[in-house]
């Protein structure tokens, strides 16, 4: 059963930012196809001794239905037999019988500590398969539209050790040679923790294995580990993903993941590279390990600092300003800063010193006083810090001070009544630890771009193009954004490709909330919560009538539609997917269609 409606944002400032949403109702169609499981889904429940946070997010969160990001509307799960499982859907009125492409042919029951079977499509004819008890799978499938009634063929198949999850694996071919890259997840008993250790005692392992295909030309193909990186750190990583030929890996965590083992050899001073992405968190929105400059700003000017070769004279400054771009740098050498400025300056009144034959200081005269730069360039180029000045932060601090009192409202009739942690709802707070996303290069090992997300909320991964990295959507104060990484782009790694307007905020009320997702084609945002309920977010479209706001009285020309579906079972939600024209929810024994697009 589907119920649409629509809300009303009650917030005076969320009204002005979204227009376009008006309440009223509109009758709406969908086709829900419902297909019941001769066999149930193999769910392996969390055991008393999985008993942390990261135990639950990595394993109690898991998403037990798989997409095919190269063929639409083919999903995948495996059951109790070990059996995986495709269900394509080619009719909206009625389901076909799932195909078994493959049985696992080990009883991973056995093992005591199993995790839940995890499958990650490797390209558009292999996939990687765990059976959740330490034994990975490296299966060629074919081409899996033509053949999706051919079974699965193992041409990989080897214990890694203690279990594990896939989280994500590529397929390359250099030099001839085939190899495939996988990436792992174990949350293990950090051995050097005791009783009274300071934390959970556990900590998290990322294993990148690469496989390759080492058969000599015109013989069988042969598969075998040839390269195994380890990384650890202490938080399930919300994002991890590997680059397209293996050249890179994006980790994206509340806590530093730094490297410790290749091919079962301790790497030298893992420690030291802990503390250089610890020193990296904070500060700005995008920020390097060691900022090359530091700004600061009044209502009139901003003063830019930038590091320096120490001994620099003014012969070997390159310094060109213009009215909305600047340049600075050394004789020989790119700059150091450089593009286009988030407002115009006056050139004539701007200037530079050198201070302490060791840094540049750069005062940019603002042609408008009065609004405050949120950013130094357009876009922002990570290589900066922004700076508060003494005076700034007293001044914002004796105006914010009204709204940090611990005190009940004692005076109603104040002009600005204070505000307290009773008044404000779930969806405006943030969550304490900020987060960063960071990039490993695949043959340094080393962090070559470190993004700290300070309060932007990650909300999910998703896997939008199977030529690229899977996208990841963070919450922006009321909006949620979308946004692919571009790991052939270092100036501009990660690409604002969709926003979901007002997502971030009604999320933050589903206290249920288990899964949320997208299509690749932005047209729909869904959330889905652990029993029944799927919430159905739309891109604001225009509407045929006249519609005024009615706080405002200003006209509407889009609404948003947003509907609920109410599923027609009791059990547990196990999977959630999302297509361009459907959405696929798997329970335990049942696997439901809703037909979202024509």
């Amino acid at each position: 059963m589907i119920v649409p409606f629509y809300w009303l944002c009650h917030n005076t400032s969320l009204d002005n930012i979204h227009q376009w949403y008006s309440t009223q109702f509109l009758k709406l169609h969908f086709t829900n196809l419902h297909y019941l499981l001769s066999i149930a889904v193999a769910e392996v429940k969390l055991k008393d001794s999985q008993y942390t946070l990261d135990h639950v997010r990595a394993f109690g969160m898991y998403n037990y239905l798989h997409i095919d990001p190269w063929y639409e509307n083919s999903v995948f799960f495996v059951d109790c037999k070990g059996r995986v499982l495709n269900l394509t859907v080619t009719l909206d009125t009625a389901l076909g019988k799932p195909i078994e492409v493959f049985h696992m042919p080990s009883d991973p029951t056995v093992c005591e500590e199993r995790l839940c079977a995890s499958l990650s499509f490797t390209s558009a004819t292999w996939a990687s398969l765990s059976d959740g008890a330490g034994r990975l799978y490296l299966l060629r499938t074919s081409m899996r539209r033509e053949n999706c009634s051919l079974k699965w063929e193992p041409l990989f198949s080897e214990e890694i050790g203690e279990p594990f999850t896939i989280l994500h694996s590529i397929s390359h071919v250099q030099a001839g040679v085939h190899s495939m890259e996988v990436l792992l997840l174990r949350i293990q008993k950090d051995p050097s923790s005791d009783s009274h250790a300071k934390g959970s005692g556990y900590s998290v392992s990322l294993e990148w294995i690469t496989v390759s295909n080492t058969a000599e030309q015109g013989q069988e193909k042969k598969y075998k580990v040839r390269k195994m990186k380890m990384l650890r750190g202490k938080s399930v990583p919300h994002y991890a993903a590997l680059e397209p030929q293996g050249k890179g890996l994006m980790v994206a965590s509340e806590k530093p993941f730094v490297f410790t083992h290749v091919d079962g050899a301790l790497l030298e001073q893992p420690a030291a590279q802990a503390m250089e992405m610890e020193s990296s968190a904070g500060g700005s929105m995008l920020q390097v390990i060691d900022p090359i400059y530091f700004w600061q700003q009044t209502i009139e000017d901003v003063t830019v600092s930038v590091r320096m070769p120490e001994g620099i004279t003014k012969d070997d400054v390159v310094f060109k300003l213009y009215m909305e771009n600047v340049s600075v740098g050394v004789q020989g050498f790119a700059p150091l800063l450089e593009g286009q400025l988030h407002a115009p300056v006056d050139p004539e009144a701007s200037a530079w010193i050198i201070k302490d034959e060791k840094s540049l200081e750069v005062t940019l005269q603002k042609r408008s006083e009065g609004p405050m730069w949120p950013e130094l360039l357009t876009g922002g180029d990570g290589r900066g810090e922004f700076l508060m000045s003494e005076e700034q932060t007293a001044l914002l601090h004796e105006r914010l001070t009204y709204l940090t009192t611990e005190d009940m409202n004692a005076n109603p009739d104040k002009g600005k009544p204070p505000c307290n942690a009773q008044e404000l709802e779930d969806c405006d707070g943030f969550p304490e630890d900020s987060s960063n996303l960071t990039r490993f290069d695949g043959e340094s090992l080393k962090p070559t771009h470190v993004v700290n997300l300070g309060s932007h909320q990650y909300l999910f991964t998703v896997d939008l193009n199977p030529s690229e990295m899977p996208s990841f959507c963070l919450r922006h104060d009321v909006d949620a954004l979308l946004w692919q990484p571009r790991p052939d782009q270092p100036s501009n790694m990660w690409e604002h490709i969709a926003t979901f307007n007002a997502l971030g905020y009604v999320q933050a009320s589903k206290r249920d909330k288990k899964f949320a997702t997208c299509p690749p084609n932005f047209s729909y945002a869904a959330l889905g919560e652990c029993l029944r309920r799927v919430f159905i977010y739309r891109q604001p479209s225009p509407v045929d009538t006249v519609l005024f706001n009615r706080m405002q009285g200003r006209q509407v020309g889009q609404v948003a539609k947003q509907q609920v579906a109410s599923l027609e079972s009791n059990n547990i939600v196990l999977g959630f997917r999302a297509t361009n024209e459907r959405l696929f929810v798997l329970t335990s024994n049942n696997l439901f269609v809703l037909k979202i697009n024509n």
